[in-house]
C-alpha cells in the first residue's frame, strides 16, 4: 500500500471539493473529517473517517484496519476531547467520549452490522477496538 498520509490527503481534498462526498473504496459511505489536536505536538491533525449516526451523535470506530495498535487520532482525542468535525459542508466542534462495557458493545455491534469490515477488523486483532461517540457542541 502507498503512504497512508498521502492516501488520507487525497481523500481530504476530494471530500472538501465535493461537499463531503468521495469515491473509490468510500463511495456511498457517510464520512466526516475529524480534526484532533496532537497529544504531543499540539498541532491540528485531520483524519477522514466513516461514521454512523446514533440519534444526534456520530459514532466512529478506532479500528486502524485491525492493526495491533490504536490509530494516532484516538490518542489525540483522549488527550484533547474537543474536536472539530467537517460533515458535508458543515464545520462544528464536538466532544468525544469513549463508551465502555455494554454501551461500547451495543454501538460496535450496531456499526459492524451496517459496515461488516469493522467486525472483520475486530476478528483480526487481539485488542478491543474502541468506539468513540462524537456529540456536537452548541
Amino acid at each position: 500500500m502507498s503512504d497512508p498520509n498521502n492516501f488520507n490527503q487525497q481523500i481530504i481534498e476530494e471530500f472538501r471539493a465535493n461537499s463531503g462526498n468521495v469515491g473509490g473504496p468510500f463511495a456511498g459511505s457517510t464520512m466526516l473529517l475529524l480534526t484532533t489536536t496532537g497529544a504531543k505536538s499540539g498541532q491540528p491533525r485531520i483524519s477522514p473517517l466513516v461514521y454512523m449516526a446514533d440519534g444526534d451523535h456520530m459514532i466512529i470506530i478506532a479500528s486502524k484496519g485491525g492493526a495491533p495498535t490504536n490509530p494516532d487520532w484516538f490518542y489525540n482525542l483522549k488527550a484533547n476531547p474537543v474536536v472539530t468535525i467537517e460533515r458535508g459542508t458543515e464545520t462544528f466542534q464536538a466532544r468525544a467520549t469513549i463508551p465502555e462495557a455494554a454501551e461500547r458493545d451495543r454501538l460496535f455491534e450496531q456499526v459492524s452490522t451496517k459496515m461488516p469490515g469493522f467486525g472483520e477488523y475486530q476478528r483480526n486483532t487481539t485488542r478491543q477496538i474502541p468506539v468513540v461517540v462524537l456529540e456536537k457542541l452548541s
